[in-house]
């Protein structure tokens, strides 16, 4: 609704009232098709933002960690335990990564000592 403007010819209107207005059915397809696009960008928006939100915790997390080993193993084995309660039929076996490192220099060693 408007109330007072001021049309060509010194003509005011008054009050202009738009009533039963019909939206041809394309252009009805085409804003319903807008407005969905427009919720699933922000749909994109927050989850992006949640997603940083988490990589900058986890990061702050990493850098508390470094610094205390104890820490990292009270969360592995923090870790273990919940995949154990949520799923019984898997089983995890968490190895420092020294473990690992060191399994692999020992195989390149035994590869290197059988070939020569």
């Amino acid at each position: 609704m408007f109330s007072r403007i001021q049309v060509l010819g010194g003509v005011t209107v008054e009050l202009l009232e738009m009533k039963d207005v019909e939206i041809p059915q394309d252009m009805q397809r085409v804003m319903a098709m807008e407005a969905e696009a427009m919720r699933e960008k922000r749909a994109r928006i927050i989850k992006a933002d949640a997603e940083l939100e988490a990589s900058q915790k986890l990061s702050d997390a990493a850098q508390l960690m470094v610094g205390n080993p104890a820490a990292l193993e009270l969360r592995r084995m923090q870790m273990v335990a919940e995949v154990g309660a949520e799923n019984n039929s898997t089983t995890v076996i968490m190895m420092p990564a020294d473990f690992v490192h060191f399994a692999g220099s020992l195989s390149k060693f035994l590869e290197g000592k059988g070939g020569a």
